[in-house]
Formats: structure tokens, C-alpha cells, sequence
């Protein structure tokens, strides 16, 4: 079944079926490891790890361990025992807890992206962006309908690091109804540790069969090629430690060794300088030559700025987040239409990020990753001065990404964008357009101007002779990621107070979409 096919109805189906406990019904919790053949695998593993660990740090492999399975099925210990021998400033623990009323302002995946582990550091996550499609889901947090799109998600997000190079270690730990009773009861009978048994443990012995029904259709539809899980036989403490440990030495082994091997020339067309005849030319179709004359100008600036002042009162009454993005090429005015957008907003509810080149610490990550530390909170508005399309822009034309990074993130950023529209988020996204004379003319009179000669530098006259490629790029980039949920705005810019009112109105129109669609 793919999620395309994925709907309500698809989730009644599947419970009114007698396979749904199949996979976990198979595991063999009998199985049991004496002492001394613990202790003698347990020294060896850790030693391994604490080896491999240097490894991660040598070849900047950034390393993810996902630890999930039932309450008190060993997790904490296990992790006590993971870290043990490690260098502890080479990993991160991270015990996800119920959101904070500030997390929940953003997308549910947004406190993780913040707590990815940098190249050569491993991220361990004692329970995970998981817990929204188990736990939140047993206490009605989230709804059945809502769980396929967590777990489209949830996959698109593993798929984006583990083609990015991070290496994805997932753990179930699975205990028999009779087990789980039983540890609950010790840990709540022992003043030490009955602080840690939690309403929601004893929640999830009440509720075992539905639970374990929430586990395998979790595991079963997020089990991938690039992210299996490991299922663990948890009954046996022993057991369970010596398994998990293992398949993480066997998964940073892999991929240390496929870090290793000898890179295959990946064949790639020669850079594109025109568009084929099947390719639309989107920038081509766009008018000129449209202008205002001043007065009209002046007037529709005016109301659309008040309009604009009104509806910020609205959005942050509704909580509903505003991300505007500014693409276009060099002198086209992006600054001059972000500066009339902002005049009469409130500035303590909205932000303007200007991106340029990332720093070093921003290489570390995935390069959706500062993005997603930017992005505006539910009820105000975030405004970028260029954005992630410098991917497929910049990118792609100077060589800063090889051709296989580029392609592969037109639908990087699609996901990236549709799990903000459907977190009720409104996106604009601008590409100003000039003509190739224009910018000229306008290249000229900063040159010449002693207040503006700083905004020109050699940068953008090396970027004025790779116009023809730039030009491919951007047509190519509006034809794979205009979608409905996100569509481009091509603004005619030849004449700037076009430009700024036709800027202004789309994003108020856009905003009001929104709001009559939540009314």
C-alpha cells in the first residue's frame, strides 16, 4: 500500500483485518543470555563503539540512534550502558518529552531538525518524533486521520539525512503484556524509581492490544529502505542490550564502509545555457513593460499597507504563520519591495532573514536545516531574503552541489513545503524579474551612486555573465516546485513601483485565502 492510497477509509480496513499484530507476534520473547556470556559480549561491544565513535569523528559521519518500544522495557539502562564507554563530547542524548507550548507554534518536526547531531557527532533520541504517532495518538493528541501525513512525513524526513550522509539506527523494544505489568509494578513499588512510572506507563499496560496495534502499523509504514527498524526481543534485559548495541556497531560499520569506497563518476550533462523546446519559458511570458505612474503609486501603496497592518491583527489573533520568500535576480529590487512590505507592520511579530552563503557551522547540517531554525512561529510573519531555492539557484550553477544534490532537492523542498502548508502555514514565494538591460542600467547607477556603490560587488557582474544559466535554472526550478499548496509569483520588476504595490497585493490576497478558508 503507498500513501497515495493511504486514507481513513484505508485505516478501517486495517484494523478490521487479523494481521496487524503479525510482526511483533513473531519475536521470540524467550530468548535470554546467561551472565558471563553478556559480560564477555557487552566489554567487546562497547570497546567496538568507543573505536567506532573516533571513526564517526575522523570521517564527519553524524550518526542518529532511535530508541523506542514500550515503557520500562530497558531504555534508560541501555542507554547507560551505550554511552559508557563513549567520549562524551562526541554525542548528544535527547529525552523527547511532551512539546512545550512554544514547540507547539511550529511544525511537529521542527524541534527535532533544531536537535540533528552535527557531521561526526552521534544524536541519540530516547524516544523521538515517533512519540507523536504512538502516544500522542493512545491520548487523542492526534487523530487516526491525521497519522498518515505524520508518517508521510516522518519518512520524508529520514530519507532527506540518510541521502545527506547521516546514518539511522531505529529500535523497538517489545515486551510481553505480562513482562510490562510486572516492571511497572517493581519500578512503582521502589522509592528510588517510582518517580519514573509515569500515568501514561500505566496507560499503556491498560491499553496493551491497542497500543501494540499503534506499533505495528507505525512500524510497518516507516520501516524503510534507508531506516529500517530493528525489532528487539525485550523481555531479557541482556538480550535486549547485547542486540541493540551490536546492530549499532553493524550500522556505523556500514556506513563508515560506504564512506570508504571509491567514488563512481556520476554521469552529468554539460551545464544547460538555453531551454529544450519542450521546457517552458516562464520568465519569457512575463510583461515588462507594465508600470504605475506615481500617483497611482502612491495611493495603492498606501492601502495596501493599511490592508496589510489590519490583517497582521487577524493572523496573530487566528495563529495563523506567514512565510514570505524573495528570489530574483541581483538589483531587482527584492530589498526596496521588502522594506514597503514591512513600513507599517508591527515589528514585534514579524522577522526578516537575509541568507546569504552558509557558515561553516551551517555545512554541518543538512542544508534544509537553517532554514527550518528560521521559519515563523504560528500568528506572525517571516520574511526571506532569499531562501533554500539557492539549491537549485546558485548552487547548482557555481558547483557548490553536485548535480545529484541538486536534482534530488526540488522534491527535498516540495515535502519541505507541503508539511508547512499543512501545518496551516501560508507561503508566498517571489521571483522578481528584470530584463538582462535593466540590471545593467541599474548596475551602472550603483556604481555611480556613492549611497549604493557598497551593494555592487564583483560577485554580481561574475553572476551577470552566467545569465543564460541562471536563466535555465530559474525557469526549471518554477516548473518543479510551483505546486498548488505553494505556487510562484513571477513579478514583473522593470518598474519598481509595480513591482512593490503587485508585491504587497499578492501577499495580502494570499492571507486573506487563508482566513476565509479558516472561517
Amino acid at each position: 500500500m503507498v500513501y497515495s492510497l493511504y486514507t481513513e477509509k484505508s485505516i478501517h480496513v486495517f484494523y478490521n483485518t487479523y494481521y496487524y499484530l503479525t510482526m511483533l507476534d513473531t519475536l521470540d520473547l524467550k530468548l535470554t543470555l546467561d551472565k558471563e556470556t553478556y559480560k564477555t559480549e557487552i566489554e567487546a561491544l562497547m570497546r567496538q563503539l568507543r573505536s567506532l565513535q573516533k571513526d564517526c569523528w575522523d570521517n564527519q559521519l553524524p550518526v542518529i540512534i532511535v530508541l523506542e518500544g514500550w515503557a520500562a522495557a530497558g531504555k534508560g539502562k541501555l542507554l547507560q550502558k551505550t554511552i559508557g564507554y563513549m567520549d562524551p563530547r562526541g554525542f548528544n542524548v535527547y529525552p523527547i518529552l511532551a512539546a512545550t507550548e512554544q514547540e507547539k507554534k511550529y511544525p511537529f518536526l521542527w524541534r527535532f531538525w533544531h536537535n540533528l547531531p552535527p557531521k561526526g557527532s552521534i544524536g541519540i533520541f530516547y524516544h523521538s518524533w515517533y512519540t507523536h504517532v504512538l502516544e500522542d495518538r493512545l491520548f487523542g493528541i492526534e487523530t487516526d486521520g491525521s497519522i498518515p501525513l505524520l508518517m508521510r512525513d516522518i519518512n520524508a524526513f529520514e530519507r532527506q539525512l540518510v541521502d545527506d550522509g547521516v546514518a539511522i539506527a531505529k529500535f523497538w523494544i517489545h515486551l510481553s503484556q505480562k513482562e510490562l505489568k510486572k516492571r511497572l509494578k517493581t519500578y512503582a513499588s521502589d522509592e528510588l524509581e517510582s518517580w519514573r512510572v509515569r500515568p501514561e506507563d500505566w496507560q499503556q499496560a491498560k491499553e496493551y492490544d491497542r497500543y501494540g496495534t499503534f506499533a505495528e502499523e507505525m512500524l510497518t509504514y516507516t520501516s524503510t529502505g534507508h531506516a529500517p527498524w530493528t525489532l528487539v526481543e525485550g523481555d531479557c534485559k541482556r538480550w535486549a542490550r547485547v542486540k541493540v548495541l551490536s546492530q549499532i556497531v553493524a550500522v556505523i560499520t556500514q556506513a563508515l564502509d560506504r564512506l570508504r569506497l571509491p567514488k563512481t563518476d556520476i554521469p552529468s550533462l554539460p551545464p544547460q545555457t538555453e531551454l529544450q523546446p519542450t521546457e517552458p519559458d516562464f520568465l519569457g511570458k512575463i510583461d515588462l513593460g507594465l508600470h504605475l505612474f506615481k500617483d497611482d503609486y502612491k495611493q495603492r501603496l498606501r492601502e495596501a499597507q493599511v490592508k496589510l497592518r489590519e490583517l497582521q491583527l487577524q493572523i496573530f489573533k487566528k495563529k495563523v504563520p506567514v512565510l514570505v520568500l524573495f528570489e530574483g535576480w541581483d538589483a531587482a529590487g527584492k530589498g526596496g519591495a521588502i522594506k514597503r512590505l514591512t513600513d507599517t507592520l508591527d515589528p514585534r511579530s514579524y522577522k526578516v532573514h537575509a541568507f546569504s552563503a552558509p557558515t561553516s557551522e551551517e555545512l554541518n547540517y543538512h542544508y534544509l536545516w537553517r532554514f527550518w531554525r528560521q521559519i515563523p512561529a504560528q500568528g506572525s510573519i517571516g520574511i526571506f531574503d532569499r531562501s533554500w531555492y539557492g539549491r537549485v539557484l546558485v548552487e547548482r550553477v557555481e558547483g557548490f552541489a553536485s548535480e545529484l544534490e541538486w536534482r534530488r532537492s526540488y522534491k527535498e523542498i516540495n515535502e519541505f513545503e507541503s508539511q508547512l502548508t499543512a501545518s496551516g502555514y501560508v507561503i508566498v514565494k517571489f521571483w522578481l524579474h528584470i530584463s538582462f538591460e535593466e540590471q545593467l542600467k541599474r548596475f551602472e547607477d550603483r556604481k555611480n551612486n556613492p549611497f549604493k556603490s557598497y551593494k555592487l560587488t564583483d560577485e554580481d557582474w561574475r553572476n551577470r555573465e552566467k545569465w543564460p544559466l541562471y536563466y535555465v535554472a530559474v525557469n526549471q526550478m518554477i516548473a518543479r516546485t510551483s505546486t498548488p499548496y505553494a505556487p510562484w509569483t513571477i513579478v514583473p520588476g522593470n518598474d519598481k513601483y509595480y513591482a512593490r504595490v503587485h508585491v504587497l497585493e499578492t501577499v495580502i490576497h494570499a492571507i486573506e485565502t487563508e482566513l476565509k478558508q479558516r472561517d
